[in-house]
């Protein structure tokens, strides 16, 4: 009799799929897994978080607010590494994890951002959603650092295009051809100084460099598949970060989780952290993962016939690194030693900001929730600097507020005809890092956390490369701001420590040798074929662009490989 009760147990913790994480790549994998049929559980280690219901600041005005919109000092001083963070205030902080909640140990200084919670930073991105192209995956090959990426832009391409339809991008086709155009709604108009900017700049540099509209995660015209979805347009409220009770940006509490559960597969279990990956050395594959109940601290095993790992780079590392067994003592999958190294991430350091004293019949209509891009331009198509890849940047113009002392009519007056005001620009540098070997994440020898999982010990670094594009960055883009007659130019540094933005990548990196890589061409483990790593922890490189949009891609691609092994029997 017992054993009947323990087989029932067993069978009722039984799935096809399990996905960990609830973020942008495991939505999406959730998404991706219930709709071919198979029953997936999918699991996240914070709270639960319903679409609309769970934003508690969406609709809140800035008065409502009890520091007007910044958090404490009290509550700074308790969180020095997530108050750093520009998402850090009072209208979304509880969407990011506090320091004492979660420790990790740094070797050198990491600001590790997280949001632990279903949808994960899903809720808290900065929405913006360029393709690579052949000028990335074929950089490490070209340039000398990583591996070979297993794959080129001709095999990511239709999954750009599927994803983009569903998700909702706006932006322009640019024909730019390290920039590949993709499926796009309307762009965001771009500010007459940005159009200023945007015409200089191409007459300028005969073509070699732009500046266009941000390509964005931002429903600008709902297509049927959108209102299918229940999301609407974007209203252009500019409070993105609070949730968006109408899902006019893309997040998996108003996308893709809502779409997995109305197919009647998905499972989902919040406050479950996961411990490690099972492995079956007799079957020589993983069978499921262990639970730890974040409230009580019951240990639960679940299992099923593939796992998508997507709890987020560095946690993705974590989980594989304490998958220890007698066949991997050192992680799974790890035959090679590599796991946890060569961590990539984005290089924030560089700012440089303009008047400009022009324009002054023109402002600003509305608000708008994204801005414009200046894509890669340095050591495109040939080796030109000192320094390997190069650097994009964010820019934004506003309008100066009005210093006007009257009161009344005249004030009325100034504010209809601010003929008198001028200009602001600013650009924002996000530089492509060189993945080493030296930047890595371990698991600590002692220390614990509160669920018995060893304490992540971060070692990652800025390098000389990093500086050398730093300077490099100031110089260009001031002279464009220059040339483009723009006054009092200033660059600064943001002094933004690695991990700041978000975009950890890297240590479970794909490639084409097990000897050199975890993962291959369909980001299925080398040496444990049913599970499969699609977040940022896959990346072998980390180029220019921001990494959302390659992640849901890729994980798309995943599930149609891994559901094609799985019918023939091969997982």
């Amino acid at each position: 009799m017992m054993a009947q009760l323990n087989m029932k147990s067993t069978n009722q913790r039984s799935y096809d799929a399990i996905v960990v994480g609830t973020g942008i790549s495991g939505g999406w994998a959730a998404k991706e897994l219930c709709e071919k049929g198979l029953k997936t559980l999918i699991l996240e280690r914070g709270r639960d978080v319903k679409h609309i219901q769970d934003y508690p600041t969406t609709h809140m005005m800035p008065w409502e607010f009890e520091h007007r919109g910044r958090p404490s000092l009290a509550i700074q001083k308790a969180n020095p590494i997530a108050s750093r963070h520009y998402i850090f205030k009072e209208d979304a902080m509880h969407f990011v994890v506090k320091d004492a909640e979660h420790p990790y140990i740094q070797d050198k200084p990491f600001d590790w951002m997280r949001g632990y919670q279903v949808g994960g930073r899903s809720l808290l991105w900065a929405r913006q959603t360029q393709r690579w192209s052949d000028f990335d995956f074929e950089g490490p090959a070209r340039d000398g650092f990583a591996v070979d990426w297993p794959i080129r832009y001709a095999d990511l391409a239709p999954w750009y295009s599927y994803v983009e339809k569903f998700v909702g991008i706006c932006g322009n086709n640019d024909h730019i051809p390290h920039l590949p155009d993709g499926e796009f709604l309307p762009a965001f108009e771009m500010s007459c100084v940005e159009k200023h900017l945007s015409e200089h700049i191409k007459k300028q540099y005969g073509g070699s460099r732009h500046l266009i509209a941000s390509r964005a995660a931002h429903i600008t015209d709902p297509q049927p598949i959108h209102t299918q979805q229940g999301r609407a347009k974007c209203q252009h409220r500019y409070m993105c970060q609070r949730g968006c009770p109408f899902g006019g940006y893309f997040s998996s509490n108003s996308s893709t989780l809502p779409w997995a559960e109305k197919t009647g597969n998905l499972t989902l279990k919040s406050d479950s952290v996961v411990h490690s990956v099972i492995y079956d050395e007799h079957q020589q594959k993983a069978i499921g993962v262990r639970v730890v109940d974040a409230l009580d601290g019951e240990i639960t095993e679940y299992y099923a016939r593939i796992i998508f790992l997507n709890a987020s780079a560095i946690n993705t590392n974590l989980i594989l690194l304490n998958s220890r067994t007698r066949r991997f003592p050192d992680g799974l999958g790890n035959d090679s030693g590599l796991l946890g190294k060569y961590i990539g991430f984005h290089n924030y350091s560089g700012r440089v900001s303009a008047d400009v004293d022009d324009f002054f019949a023109f402002q600003s209509d509305g608000r708008r929730p994204t801005g414009t891009y200046i894509p890669r331009f340095r050591n495109v198509y040939k080796q030109e600097t000192n320094f390997l890849r190069g650097y994009s940047a964010s820019c934004n113009s506003s309008k100066k507020d009005n210093p006007t002392p009257e009161m009344g009519a005249v004030l009325k007056k100034s504010l209809l005809m601010p003929s008198h005001q001028g200009w602001t620009i600013a650009a924002q540098m996000m530089g492509e890092t060189i993945p080493k070997e030296s930047n890595s994440v371990r698991l600590d020898e002692l220390e614990t956390d509160r669920w018995g999982i060893p304490l992540l010990r971060m070692s990652v670094d800025f390098d000389e490369n990093d500086e050398k594009m730093l300077q490099d960055f100031y110089e260009q883009i001031s002279e464009m701001f220059d040339t483009a007659g723009f006054k009092n130019i200033k660059t600064s540094h943001t002094r933004r420590n690695p991990g700041s933005e978000n975009h950890e990548m890297g240590g479970v990196r794909m490639g084409h040798d097990p000897k050199t890589s975890l993962l291959n061409g369909f980001n299925q483990m080398h040496l444990c074929r049913n599970v499969f790593v699609t977040d940022g922890a896959c990346m072998t490189s980390t180029s220019t662009q921001n990494p959302s949009l390659t992640y849901m891609a890729l994980t798309a691609r995943a599930v149609d490989f891994a559901f094609s092994q799985l019918k023939r029997g091969e997982l």
